[in-house]
């Protein structure tokens, strides 16, 4: 069953992504190149190590450390568009980082999963995804967020009327990917859960801090900063989760992407706060 329920899962929420894409959101990368490459530095070559760090320091179990490198290597969800609006952040940039980084992933999230699988599982274990289903993750990506994109070009006001309710099934959507994780692993959770959901906190705090902090550091605008900060604070964990069950076929991969997507929405909105404080909001 969850062999058919995850890709049409993931389906509807990438299309409900596409809804609030245009040619235009890729076509804005020209007119942020500082900002948009800051992202994806941080997102591709900082997160996995920060991941990779945390995974050696807990000793986490090689599938749980694996699953942990899988989640920082999954590009921002669409959630993070929403508590970058919260925080006054700059959303066009979103909107472009998260397109950007949904297609870059599909070349960089092979590279650190393989390499994860080869280095904590060792190479007599190591099997390495097959070519079909890394293009099936693909399928499911691209297909459904080009045809959303189609809908909000020919039919606008269904793709208005529509984003409320798919951004509600999508939050209903995680929490049953959520609940098929656990429940799958629920021995592997009850013996690490202390030590997993340590390094999952550490690891969105850091994503959150950093995401805001380098582009303050290069000059950024402020609302570009809060931007990249949610989104590579904010991970897709319904792709983590399909990959770790239908793709690798081990739920205690999922683990890591569970933890993280139930802890990173209170810590967004306690982010979201503080950055609106009075002292930090602008005048």
């Amino acid at each position: 069953m969850t062999n058919l329920l995850l890709p049409l899962a993931l389906g509807v929420i990438m299309l409900g992504l596409g809804m609030g894409l245009t040619i235009d959101d890729f076509r804005r990368v020209a007119r942020y190149p500082g900002a948009v490459l800051t992202g994806l530095a941080l997102q591709t070559l900082v997160l996995p190590w920060v991941a990779f760090g945390l995974a050696l320091g807990f000793g986490l179990r090689p599938e749980l450390a694996v699953g942990l490198m899988l989640l920082a290597a999954s590009p921002g969800g669409a959630t993070a568009n929403i508590y970058s609006h919260l925080a006054r952040g700059d959303v066009a940039l979103n909107i472009t980082l998260t397109a950007i980084n949904s297609l870059l992933c599909l070349l960089t999230l092979p590279v650190v999963l393989n390499l994860s699988l080869e280095y904590f599982l060792g190479t007599g274990q190591y099997v390495p995804p097959p070519v079909a289903k890394v293009v099936e993750v693909g399928v499911i990506i691209l297909l459904p967020v080009a045809a959303g994109m189609a809908v909000r070009r020919f039919a606008p006001g269904f793709a208005a009327s529509s984003a409320k309710p798919l951004r509600l099934l999508s939050v209903a959507v995680l929490a049953l990917l959520v609940a098929v994780a656990v429940a799958q692993s629920w021995q592997v959770l009850l013996s690490s859960v202390a030590v997993v959901g340590l390094a999952c906190l550490l690891f969105n705090l850091a994503s959150l801090g950093a995401g805001y902090a380098a582009p303050l550091a290069v000059k950024l605008p402020r609302p570009q900063a809060i931007a990249i900060s949610m989104e590579i604070g904010i991970h897709n964990g319904t792709l983590a989760i399909f990959i770790a069950l239908n793709v690798l076929g081990t739920a205690a991969m999922a683990i890591p992407a569970a933890v993280y997507s139930l802890l990173m929405f209170f810590t967004a909105a306690a982010f979201a706060w503080w950055l609106n404080r009075p002292a930090t909001a602008p005048a």
